[in-house]
């Protein structure tokens, strides 16, 4: 989504200018302003409203493009903004698959166009009442020029007396009518000059608006699944009733979400088959270990009875023929070979305890997989 910055750097580009001209004609502009101090002074409250709000509409845009950004970004968090309310309670928290009718879509969108123009309404009325300003300090300074020429002319008499002084009489009486002039003049030179001004700040704002209408159109249109009954239409002049259109995106939502159900149970079945499959190999090598432990046994067993005869053999010599036969490196032997049968021992008692752990977590593994794809087969 862009956001509405380069917007506002028009706008205070803008109101940079304007403030730059009004000081280059401060003086003129101080007189006309002095024409008509209380109609001047509410016109440039209204612009500076205006001024004000319409900075507002943009900076307004923010919340809603970090909230759709954090959407997109499945990063929801706390209430969404006022302008994207009615599409947050109608997408819910299915930010990876957007389930949205045709009709659903457009209602959203002509929803949030609605309030978009609607937030505007105040700003083209701040134009208008600008130009109404001015219009009516033009026709009030129309009037008091009208009347005191009026008075004027009925005051002025040219029989008798000097006509230095008649012209002096005229001179003086003309003083109010200009006056009026001025009043008008100024009234409408700042009441033109604002609705310019808000003029142009009302379209930058409304094309940060547009701009963020028409990125949300296209995000929609190119993410949201549309229902397939949404878009249909009988041939001709007739048009599908609205139930039956109804009905037909209930279909096709229920037909979905059981195409969904068969995906995720498709892929817990294929789960369950590579676990039975990873202890099938376990038990594989279960059995291997097991084969080797018994080999191992029986050639432990095969010595020990040879050993045994040899035993039998020196014990039957007696005494000293035993001590003189069994020399240092007999009895070297044998200890080596005790030692080694007591280490092969406990080796083959731990692998045989690591293989039962195994096996244990392999089939708790089982379990849960088992129990996941039934709890997801009821659902």
């Amino acid at each position: 989504m862009t956001r509405p910055q380069h917007f506002l750097i028009r706008m205070m580009l803008f109101v940079g200018a304007v403030i730059a001209v009004v000081i280059f004609l401060y003086m003129p502009l101080q007189e006309a302003f002095r024409a008509n101090v209380p109609l001047n002074s509410l016109i440039v409250s209204v612009l500076l409203l205006g001024i004000i709000y319409n900075f507002r509409q943009v900076l307004m845009l923010n919340p809603d493009v970090k909230w759709l950004e954090d959407f997109q970004q499945n990063k929801l968090g706390g209430q969404p903004p006022h302008l994207l309310a009615p599409m947050a309670t109608m997408l819910g928290d299915q930010s990876d698959f957007l389930r949205l009718s045709a009709l659903s879509m457009r209602s959203v969108l002509d929803g949030i166009a609605s309030r978009l123009d609607e937030s505007r309404e105040l700003s083209r009325y701040t134009i208008g009442l600008l130009v109404f300003l001015g219009l009516l300090g033009t026709f009030w300074g129309l009037l008091d020029t009208v009347s005191s020429i009026r008075g004027v002319i009925s005051s002025l008499s040219v029989t008798g007396g000097d006509i230095g002084e008649v012209f002096q009489d005229l001179k003086n009486g003309l003083e109010k009518p200009l006056g009026g002039m001025g009043t008008a003049f100024s009234s409408s030179l700042l009441g033109l000059a604002g609705s310019l001004i808000l003029g142009f700040l009302d379209l930058q704002a409304g094309q940060a608006q547009n701009r963020f209408y028409n990125e949300l159109e296209e995000w929609l249109s190119s993410v949201a699944r549309l229902s397939s009954g949404s878009g249909l239409s009988a041939e001709g002049d007739q048009a599908v009733p609205a139930y039956v259109q109804a009905l037909l995106e209930q279909t096709a939502d229920s037909l979905e979400n059981l195409q969904r159900t068969l995906t995720r149970g498709e892929e817990s079945r294929i789960a369950v088959n590579l676990n039975l499959q990873q202890m099938g190999e376990q038990m594989s090598i279960l059995t291997d270990h097991m084969r080797t432990e018994q080999t191992l046994m029986k050639s432990m067993a095969e010595s020990q009875m040879g050993l045994q005869a040899v035993l039998t053999k020196m014990s039957d010599t007696g005494g000293a023929n035993a001590a003189s036969a069994l020399d240092d490196a007999s009895r070297g032997h044998i200890r080596s070979l005790d030692l080694l049968m007591g280490r092969l021992v406990e080796e083959m008692s731990t692998g045989r305890a690591d293989m039962l752990q195994q096996i244990r977590s392999e089939i708790k593994l089982l379990a849960r997989t088992v129990a996941a794809l039934s709890e997801n087969k009821n659902s």
